[in-house]
């Protein structure tokens, strides 16, 4: 009894110093934790209340019964995933996509920011920070619009130069073979600018005396570049990526499915415009439930997969 007495009391005295700490840096930090709490409450309200929903993936779902009253389903609903036919074009469809936005569009906003970087001239750099960010303010629905204008058949610009010179006009807006071209071409379009943001940001906390040193070996600007800035905002180019890998199967329902249409649909549909038609127009509540909770899963193992490999490798990672 001693023993056990004498071990507990400094744990005990542990944890009591562990609270105190915490509610003296709560007290102390006020301030800041209250500029948190928006946010804290965004995500526990929009993403984490929500995840009791969930359950019904295991459920034969009836709205007029509910989560409580709907008899349950087990896996059956995640068999009927893996094992129909749409499953393997659903895949292959939003794998492509995504691979095409990791090798294409991720390097972008780290090049377009390193080449503003080295503007000297500051008005003609914030001209052009201004027109590349301006898109990222219009919704997914204009951009579409304006491609539209572009590219139909009937009256589109292309179309109708392409026409001009003797040649035949294009069906891009309902052909496979031109889909995933404007689809990246439109997130290219859309969110460079405003992907270039952070970048920037990184670029200014590298140390100047780096450059000096380098000037002073008689380094060019590109070595610069290469050995300096690069190294430098390595961090943030590898939090980014493991964030960006996350998202694998999570493209965004809105920007496929303003492209989406019954010609198209064999390259078009992906988990997200899929999730809408089983779920809202189809009523299968749960199977769409379903594709959710398989999307979050995957997300999770793929964040935690690349976090725990770029720290294999020396990086810092997310957490």
């Amino acid at each position: 009894m001693k023993v056990s007495s004498i071990t507990a009391t400094p744990n005990l005295t542990l944890e009591k110093g562990k609270s105190a700490s915490v509610l003296t840096a709560l007290k102390k930090y006020k301030l800041l934790y209250l500029m948190i709490l928006p946010g804290l409450l965004y995500f526990i309200v929009f993403k984490y209340l929500p995840m009791g929903g969930l359950i019904i993936a295991f459920q034969d779902y009836q709205p007029f019964l509910g989560i409580t009253g709907s008899p349950w389903a087990g896996m059956k609903h995640f068999i009927r995933l893996f094992t129909e036919p749409t499953f393997m074009m659903l895949l292959r469809n939003t794998l492509i996509l995504f691979a095409m936005n990791i090798v294409i569009f991720f390097p972008l906003p780290i090049i377009v920011a390193l080449m503003l970087n080295e503007l000297k001239n500051r008005h003609l750099k914030n001209w052009v920070q201004t027109i590349i960010y301006i898109p990222h303010f219009m919704s997914w629905v204009i951009i579409v619009s304006i491609t539209y204008v572009f590219l139909t058949v009937d009256g589109g610009v292309i179309n109708e130069l392409i026409f001009s010179l003797g040649g035949k006009k294009i069906s891009f807006l309902t052909s496979s073979e031109w889909l995933r071209t404007i689809y990246i071409g439109q997130i290219i379009w859309k969110e460079l600018g405003w992907s270039t943001i952070i970048y920037l940001a990184a670029i200014t906390v590298v140390d100047p005396q780096l450059y000096e040193a380098a000037e002073m070996d008689g380094a060019s600007r590109l070595r610069k570049t290469w050995h300096v800035t690069l190294p430098a905002i390595r961090p943030v180019i590898i939090t980014l990526l493991i964030l960006k890998i996350g998202s694998t199967l999570d493209l965004g329902f809105e920007h496929m499915y303003l492209l989406l249409n019954s010609l198209n649909r064999d390259v078009a549909e992906i988990f997200d415009t899929y999730i809408y038609t089983a779920g809202l127009k189809n009523g299968q509540l749960s199977f769409s439930t379903t594709i959710g909770l398989f999307k979050g899963v995957v997300g999770l193992v793929l964040v935690m997969a690349s976090n725990k490999l770029a720290k294999k490798m020396g990086e810092d990672g997310v957490y």
